[in-house]
């Protein structure tokens, strides 16, 4: 912890102390937020089908959506230019 992040943590312990609150709840506000660790199940994989091709799947669901873009510009290109239009 840096010297500013000591006396801020400090100053609200004597902030937390005057409204009758204890150290421990100032402890639970500076404690890491919990991560799920359960990411077993997360993905993209039965979108793919009985094929298994995950591009065309995505294909598929942009097309349907109205999104696809068939100009073969990608998000490099919008981000960056086409190359060779310097």
């Amino acid at each position: 912890m840096t010297a500013n992040s000591e006396e801020a943590r400090d100053v609200l312990r004597e902030v937390w102390k005057g409204q009758g609150q204890d150290a421990s709840t100032l402890e639970e506000g500076f404690r890491p937020p919990k991560v799920c660790k359960n990411m077993v199940n997360v993905g993209f994989d039965a979108m793919a089908g009985e094929d298994g091709d995950l591009r065309s799947a995505w294909r598929a669901t942009l097309q349907r959506e109205g999104k696809y873009n068939a100009s073969g510009q990608g998000v490099r290109d919008l981000v960056l230019g086409q190359q060779g239009s310097d």
